[in-house]
């Protein structure tokens, strides 16, 4: 079976010439493809982080330490730091719709490998290779965004993606927190996989590949959008991918956005244990906390969208600046105000996760696929990507051993101590914010 000739990209078709009929399929296959990319990521979100979720009962049942769910964690996020990385550049190549079907199947194949096993090697390579099978996600995501929408447009329709971000975590934190309440640390598991399963096979009837294999004229050719269009002609995919490393804005973008993803995953990873053991809540409670963080975020990622795009007319740092300083806000009314009302920190949750829904539109993503060139958009990605979640894993060990350390014994019960992990994870949001402003006179590549 040759592997290569499954994945690439499909053939072109007989050109539609009829300009009524292009207009009403492009806007067909543009509705299916948005909601299918949304969806879909939304749902490969479920097998990523149910181990967030899991974590207090694995440790309160004794099949793992705090030390050892760390080492889980970072190697979920090693795979796909570099399962992202490489394949960006092979989503540029391949046909989206396949791989990204087939990364959402295989990584609920890993989810069952998990919830089945009862050894710490198998939940770490069955972790890993989760991650590297999450890699297929975005850049399939990226890829489809750039056929299909123009510059012009990309803003508001990234946005709507992104918001897949917010809603598998949302659904991870409520529904897979039900689960785990009901059958057990497994449920967490076994519960997304089989869901899955099914929405991998909707989603491969919704999506479709490129425009061309639809017998539709580019995208930037339908909407009269000729900026550099002989530039982009010219230079080859490869080519394409290969100046990404020469952009000094991508390098800064790189790790601006990999500061934030330590807060990011820092919150989204440890914030159940923290809710639960500082803050005292139940896995309820603190399910809907994060729950609320996390759905806010798909306004707040939208909402970046349309700013960026219609008040900054294509501009992304002012507002990246902007959910900077409101990010830093909702992290001190977390971590550092004392807290007792379980409203207030509810709308603390619900600032953060609309700030950290937006960044994650502009600092992870479509930044980057704007000053890229449209050939090297999953590249683009999957380069910002590789070191967003290295920090990520490097985040997993570090906020660990923090924890671990503070840990001590009271009448026989464990307490942690998060105070140093907080700084740590407020610091590297500082750092972000300031690496993005530098950023501030990128030139988009369109």
């Amino acid at each position: 079976m040759d592997l290569f000739k499954i994945i690439r990209p499909a053939p072109a078709t007989p050109a539609i010439t009829d300009k009524a009929e292009i207009d009403r399929l492009y806007k067909k296959y543009r509705l299916g493809i948005i909601i299918a990319i949304t969806v879909g990521y939304g749902f490969y979100y479920t097998c990523r982080i149910g181990l967030s979720v899991a974590k207090k009962p694995l440790i309160d049942s004794g099949v793992l330490t705090i030390e050892q769910l760390g080492w889980i964690g970072a190697a979920m996020f090693y795979g796909y730091a570099f399962g992202k990385f490489i394949n960006g550049f092979i989503a540029d190549h391949a046909n989206v719709r396949k791989i990204f079907t087939a990364g959402l199947l295989l990584s609920a194949i890993c989810n069952v490998v998990f919830g089945f096993s009862n050894l710490l090697w198998v939940f770490i390579a069955a972790w890993a290779l989760n991650g590297w099978f999450q890699g297929f996600g975005a850049a399939c995501c990226a890829v489809s965004l750039t056929n299909w929408f123009t510059y012009r447009s990309r803003g508001r329709y990234y946005g709507i993606w992104s918001s897949a971000h917010s809603i598998g975590e949302g659904l991870t934190f409520i529904g897979t927190s039900a689960m785990v309440v009901l059958f057990g640390w497994r449920g967490g598991f076994l519960g997304p996989a089989m869901v899955c399963f099914i929405i991998s096979f909707l989603i491969y009837l919704l999506m479709k590949d490129r425009p061309v294999s639809c017998g539709l004229p580019a995208a930037a050719d339908w909407e009269k959008v000729h900026n550099n269009a002989a530039v982009r002609k010219s230079t080859s995919t490869f080519s394409a991918q290969l100046e990404i490393f020469r952009n000094p804005a991508l390098w800064l973008l790189c790790f601006s956005s990999a500061a934030m993803y330590i807060t990011r995953y820092a919150v989204t990873s440890w914030g159940m244990l923290y809710l639960q053991e500082a803050r005292g809540f139940d896995t309820m409670e603190a399910g809907s906390l994060l729950g609320i963080n996390t759905f806010v975020g798909i306004v707040g990622g939208i909402g970046y969208g349309f700013l960026s795009d219609w008040v900054f007319k294509g501009r992304r740092p002012p507002a990246s600046l902007m959910y900077g300083i409101f990010e830093l806000i909702a992290l001190f009314m977390i971590f550092v105000v004392p807290i007792k009302s379980y409203w207030l920190l509810a709308a603390a949750m619900g600032l953060f996760g609309f700030t950290i829904g937006g960044l994650l539109v502009g600092l992870s993503g479509l930044f980057a696929v704007d000053i890229a060139s449209n050939k090297a958009s999953g590249a683009a990605l999957g380069f910002v990507g590789v070191f967003s979640y290295i920090a990520t894993a490097i985040q997993e060990n570090v906020s660990s051993c923090l924890i671990q350390k503070g840990s001590s014994v009271v009448e026989g019960v464990k307490h942690y101590d998060f105070s140093n992990a907080i700084i740590f994870w407020i610091g590297a949001s500082v750092v972000s914010l300031l690496l993005s402003l530098m950023t501030w006179k990128a030139k988009v590549s369109e």
